[in-house]
């Protein structure tokens, strides 16, 4: 399929003169890698693959996860290869752990940017680069130490090449998408294939294309890259642990999730329509507008696969008993770009009411430490209460400064007369504001005294438990696990305190007493045994 089928002629190109396409790329990978490792690592998800992760390069065993020694079968092996390899070039912290991740969400944001250029014009690529690099559902996934920031990426590759496959007709592109499913599998496992199969599966359907579908599904060269990339791993993992691992990974970690509520994560059908425009700020005024279009766009081929793709993922994870903001984001990308269509080609009433949704948006970003520290005292968890309520009150200049800064980037004509130039600078500048300024802030809230606990254990030596709670970060920073029990005599223990009875601390001494959490000492008179299966971090 040309791309004269599609509808549209090339727009001018606007930003490909403004910013050098190096330059650009540069930008988009800013406020992924900006102070990547400043904040605390977040629990539970963070510190727990994180922790797996550490304890993968500790015990030598690539084949295999734990988490505080227990078997973990969470997700497959895939993103704790990148975690642990990241942390072998660049030192076991915050920073590696997150790297692939951020470079995934900047790769993914790349390819967005490669795509819609090539189809509508080079400020239409520029603005999918810019939407997709500035959004907070990309920005939150892209600088956390979890599979998610991975997973869109290849997403987003199978999805794109399964489409040039419908252009071309080429069997690269096609078996590119297979092998792109492949390491999705290793990296999260199921939902790797089912949306972008169902995404060409329901293009196939409503455009009647059903022997291109049946070419596709056959393509016995393109089944062979998916099961040599995928299947040596599984069926390792399968003769190792046996029915633990179909029990542990594929009924209780996917088929229950869709079943019902996994870890109390419900919500109602219409969850994700309120999900979705948070997930798309600062972009939510391009979201609505183009869903205005959606008509427009179903009748073009490609707008028709991209609307598909979104669709299915709106659908199907409404319908799921397990409801997490991020699965929205699976069909994020399909909205992006149109959203990057629209804002191309569309007025400059709109860009205007983009940019002043930027100002806005960096406004609420700017204000919201202040609002958490007065609100929380009245937070119903005492834990969460106390954390909130006795944080740091933050710098108080770049809260000024920076809407400041956006509302000049996005109305100042000079140096740069381009609308979308304009607005692109301006939500870099935000996103970089909300990693350098609000993220660290909210990591040192939340888990600035986990951190400090595990440097306290480390210190002491000797073994140490969570207890009543789950903060496995604490095991990282700790670098030695720290399973979930009741502690022994010699064992340290940290804990709530409003989990805490007198008898509970008898002949134990408080290491660390900040802000509702509790670091407890040894027995009185027990021998401090080193654990042996400490190391070195």
């Amino acid at each position: 399929m040309a791309e004269s089928r599609a509808g549209t002629a090339p727009a001018a190109p606007v930003m490909g003169r403004t910013l050098p396409r190096l330059a650009f790329a540069v930008a988009l990978a800013l406020p992924l890698l900006w102070r990547l490792g400043a904040p605390p690592l977040f629990d539970v998800d963070e510190g727990a693959f994180a922790e797996a992760t550490r304890e993968l390069v500790a015990s030598g065993d690539w084949l295999h996860t734990t988490l505080n020694g227990a078997d973990r079968f969470d997700k497959p092996i895939g993103i704790y290869w990148l975690q642990a390899l990241a942390a072998t070039v660049f030192g076991m912290g915050e920073f590696a752990v997150r790297l692939p991740s951020a470079l995934a969400c900047w790769g993914l944001a790349l390819a967005l940017s490669s795509f819609a250029a090539r189809r509508w014009g080079e400020t239409a690529g520029a603005a999918a680069g810019l939407v997709a690099a500035a959004s907070v559902g990309l920005q939150a996934i892209g600088r956390a130490a979890t599979a998610d920031g991975v997973l869109n990426l290849l997403l987003v590759l199978a999805a794109l090449d399964a489409w040039r496959h419908v252009e071309t007709g080429a069997p690269a592109p096609l078996r590119r998408a297979y092998a792109w499913v492949g390491f999705g599998l290793l990296v999260k496992g199921p939902i790797a294939m089912l949306v972008p199969g169902a995404a060409f599966i329901l293009w196939c359907a409503t455009g009647r294309q059903l022997a291109l579908l049946r070419r596709a599904a056959g393509d016995a060269v393109g089944w062979a890259l998916l099961a040599a990339i995928a299947l040596p791993w599984y069926a390792y993992a399968l003769q190792r642990h046996g029915l633990a691992f179909v029990e542990g990974f594929l009924v209780h970690h996917n088929l229950e999730r869709f079943a019902g509520p996994l870890q109390g994560h419900g919500g109602t059908p219409l969850y994700y329509l309120v999900v979705l425009p948070l997930m798309a700020m600062p972009w939510a005024p391009l979201l609505v507008a183009a869903g205005a279009r959606a008509r427009e766009h179903w009748r073009d081929p490609l707008g028709r696969y991209l609307l598909g793709w979104a669709a299915f993922v709106f659908v199907f994870f409404s319908l799921s008993g397990t409801k997490l903001p991020h699965y929205v984001l699976y069909g994020y990308a399909p909205l992006a770009l149109l959203m990057a269509r629209t804002l191309a080609a569309d007025s400059t009433r709109l860009r205007t009411v983009v940019a002043l949704g930027l100002v806005a948006w960096c406004v609420v970003a700017a204000a919201t430490p202040w609002v958490v520290l007065r609100m929380a005292p009245s937070i119903g968890d005492p834990l969460y209460r106390a954390l909130l309520a006795g944080a740091p009150a933050p710098a108080w200049w770049p809260a000024a400064c920076a809407p400041v800064l956006v509302a000049a980037l996005a109305f100042c004509p000079w140096p740069v007369r381009d609308g979308v130039a304009r607005i692109g600078a301006a939500a870099l500048a935000l996103a970089l504001f909300c990693a350098g300024w609000l993220l660290p802030w909210f990591g040192e809230a939340l888990q600035g005294p986990v951190r400090r606990a595990a440097q306290v254990a480390a210190g002491q030596g000797g073994p140490a438990v969570q207890w009543r709670l789950h903060r496995p970060s604490f095991g990282f920073y700790m670098s030695r696990p720290a399973p979930l029990r009741e502690p022994a005599a010699n064992d340290m223990a940290l804990t709530r305190a409003d989990r805490l009875s007198p008898g509970d601390e008898a002949g134990r001494t408080r290491l660390l007493d900040e802000r509702g959490l509790v670091l407890l000492g040894p027995r009185t008179g027990s021998a401090v045994v080193p654990d042996q299966k400490r190391t070195a971090r």
